[in-house]
């Protein structure tokens, strides 16, 4: 584990079932030097919570999350936070506190249907905040101008969605933090970019065409980030991605909320600058990786959905993908991929230089796990590239989704890939796990 196990105040970071939101989130907690260490669901069964004041549980299915947690995970949560511990979740890792089949009870709040959500809003989006510790010199942001420019004067702070689950509070005992918003003329809905479509008729219009719903208006007030009471402990929950590539305004807040929760002044030098980005998302740096062939069979799907229009860059670590395919999958594999070469990159940097008390332990787990993956990966790319190419001419003759097509073949591709599942499953899910697995104890170890 890391050396942050060795000094309090302590913050347990849940990794299960997170992938790319994990990552993304241990990204921008190790760029601040937050203190926290990595624990799995096994850990929780364990007890481990004891030896914690906090317990972090970022993106991702909260249906596959409380899955892995079980019935005795569960219940160690409940218990952590009723005799004092704070939970703090976000997207996934809100839901997952919630009521309902996939929620732990944290707190009295049920999730809206997906029918009545804005289920792929993403991006940049307006907060209505209301006072809280948690917004500590957080500076509003100019307001909008004509033509999606900002001017001057005060407005509310933005920050970023990234296709969120939507609350339903109605226990009064619930404070509301912030509610949503305008949406930034840079945000899409689907695959739809918010500014370019301007007036709500032509969103009834598209909505009608989508079969879903689009208008980013409908987000308007709803609650955005929350604030319970679990027994003795508290629980606060954001809809809202602090942890978001480049936001150097939700950096200050994942401080204010490393020393609210915890109850204590845990970082004191300034914000780390970020390295500028370079052509396709990919950070200065990346490119000169000695990766291998089994890291680069991730980035050929990336790139083949690049040159056919399929995707292309948000941020360093986030894809927009044409409403047909599964980018969000795709993104996923590459940017751990990315990830484990990284560490094992720096392995060998580390052996070049004389080598660190882990490299045995490093290198046993790269010999041991290297192979099942290159096993799994090298099938899954050569038919996911077939896919891909199918969805790109059947995109050109009408309207399909992830879900639906009438091609057989592409029917047939995607039940084995990718299930029928929307929270990952079929060969996707199998390979996800085993590079989930590896990365997890790179970073731990």
């Amino acid at each position: 584990m890391k050396d942050s196990k060795l000094s309090t105040p302590k913050v347990a970071f849940l990794w299960d079932e997170s992938f790319l939101w994990g990552l993304m989130a241990y990204k921008a907690l190790t760029g601040l030097s937050l203190p926290f260490d990595l624990i799995k669901a096994e850990d929780i069964k364990a007890g481990t919570l004891n030896n914690y004041k906090m317990l972090f549980v970022p993106g991702g299915w909260a249906s596959n999350k409380i899955r892995v947690l079980g019935e005795e995970g569960v219940i160690e949560v409940q218990k952590f936070v009723s005799e004092g511990g704070s939970y703090l979740g976000f997207c996934g890792g809100a839901g997952l506190a919630t009521t309902g089949r996939d929620g732990l009870g944290l707190v009295n709040i049920k999730r809206r249907p997906t029918r009545e959500r804005v289920p792929s809003f993403s991006g940049r989006i307006e907060l209505n905040v209301n006072a809280h510790a948690m917004w500590k010199d957080i500076p509003p942001h100019p307001p909008l101008t004509k033509g999606g420019l900002r001017g001057g004067g005060n407005s509310s702070p933005v920050f970023h969605a990234w296709w969120p689950s939507q609350f339903i509070v109605e226990d009064e005992d619930i404070k509301i933090l912030a509610t949503y918003g305008d949406a930034m003329p840079d945000a899409f809905s689907s695959d739809i970019c918010i500014g370019d479509v301007g007036s709500a008729d032509r969103w009834e219009e598209l909505e009608a065409v989508y079969k879903i719903n689009l208008n980013p208006a409908r987000l308007r007030d709803e609650p955005a980030v929350i604030e319970g009471i679990y027994g003795k402990g508290k629980v606060i929950l954001s809809l809202v991605h602090f942890d978001t590539p480049e936001d150097v305004i939700g950096q200050k807040v994942l401080v204010n909320l490393w020393e609210y929760l915890l109850r204590s002044e845990v970082r004191s030098q300034k914000l780390p600058p970020h390295p500028p980005l370079t052509k396709g998302g990919h950070r200065g740096g990346a490119s000169a990786m000695p990766l291998s062939n089994i890291f680069s069979l991730s980035s050929e799907l990336i790139s083949l959905g690049e040159r056919n229009f399929l995707w292309f860059w948000r941020n360093s670590l986030l894809l927009q993908w044409r409403r047909g395919v599964r980018g969000l999958e795709y993104n996923t594999l590459y940017i751990m991929m990315k990830e484990i070469a990284a560490q094992i990159t720096e392995h060998r940097r580390q052996i070049t230089e004389g080598g660190t008390q882990n490299t045995d332990h490093r290198t046993q787990i790269t010999d041991k796990q290297i192979e099942n993956i290159k096993s799994l990966l090298t099938p899954f790319v050569e038919k996911a590239k077939h896919l891909l190419l199918l969805e790109r001419h059947a995109l050109q003759k009408g309207h399909i989704t992830y879900e639906r097509c009438d091609d057989p073949e592409i029917q047939r591709l995607r039940s084995e890939l990718f299930s029928e599942s929307k929270s990952y499953g079929g060969k996707f899910k199998e390979l996800l796990d085993k590079v989930d697995r590896l990365l997890y104890l790179l970073l731990i170890s």
